[in-house]
């Protein structure tokens, strides 16, 4: 496995002044030479520019967050990540790669979820480059490898966890519990890409609905839990209202209920509480007996 070698080169600033002056110099001697008419002389000048020229091939500019990955006939020789004019042996091949923070979005994919329901899916990847030699040599387009493993991770965790829960049990979902999905995912997509030199920064379902052909059940599935869930609460808190009501009456002695006239109250009660209609008030002319 190739690791990165960090690696400082001359400055190019430096390089660059001193070669246009000798490019000058040999522009002087090269004039005072054609009238000598001396082919050695000559020679001498020409072959001395088509070196400097050659020199000058080894200049080469850094950007903020870039490196150069610098290489000899098919060898890495290191990277250069030091922004500014630099000049190194003009022999080396010089690649120029990104360590700025990247991102991208997975397109939508159809897969089953744990229930074998199936849902579409998406997510967003926020990536950088930390190690520019594994990312050229160990895997072949960097780009496309992360893409690929990254919906294949994406692809595998939605098969690993259900949709969503029917229960209020502690089953982990994937609309239910997005922050440990999120961990987890960018658990799986940065072991996939480990060996690129890749480090996952962040990585978050963007999309997540079920497969159109099942939209329409499952919409009246969840509601029909949403329904069962409020009457469930609106139970609860009614029982808990004629709970109280009755304490307070026996309590403050404000009238006294045998059995069936408590009965009666609490079936009025929750009449009236538990109605998802306005009640309309009936006047009893009589008693409860009559």
């Amino acid at each position: 496995m190739i690791r990165e070698i960090k690696r400082d080169v001359q400055s190019g600033l430096v390089w660059l002044l001193g070669l246009l002056l000798l490019v000058v110099a040999d522009g002087v001697w090269f004039a005072r030479a054609i009238p000598t008419e001396n082919p050695w002389t000559i020679g001498g000048a020409v072959v001395a520019f088509v070196i400097l020229v050659f020199l000058l091939t080894g200049l080469f500019v850094v950007n903020p967050n870039e490196g150069k990955v610098l290489q000899l006939f098919g060898g890495y020789v290191g990277t250069v990540h030091t922004p500014g004019l630099k000049w190194a042996n003009p022999f080396y091949t010089k690649r120029k790669i990104s360590v700025r923070v990247r991102n991208f979005e997975t397109s939508k994919m159809k897969v089953n979820d744990k229930r074998g329901t199936p849902i579409e899916i998406a997510a967003v990847v926020v990536w950088k480059v930390v190690d520019t030699a594994e990312a050229l040599f160990e895997v072949d387009e960097f780009e496309d490898y992360i893409h690929v493993q990254s919906e294949s991770a994406v692809r595998g965790m939605a098969t690993n966890y259900p949709y969503d829960t029917y229960t209020d049990d502690e089953t982990i979902s994937l609309t239910g519990n997005l922050g440990e999905i999120a961990e987890q995912l960018q658990k799986e997509i940065q072991d996939r890409l480990e060996k690129a030199g890749i480090k996952v920064m962040e990585a978050r379902i963007s999309h997540l609905a079920y497969a159109p052909e099942i939209a329409g059940p499952m919409l009246q599935r969840q509601q029909a839990s949403a329904i069962i869930a409020a009457r469930q609460k609106i139970v609860e808190g009614a029982v808990g209202m004629v709970e109280t009501a009755l304490d307070m009456l026996s309590k403050q002695n404000i009238v006294h209920l045998d059995e069936e006239r408590k009965a009666a109250m609490v079936s009025n009660l929750l009449v009236v509480l538990c109605s998802d209609r306005a009640t309309q008030p009936v006047l009893n002319t009589g008693s409860l007996y009559t």
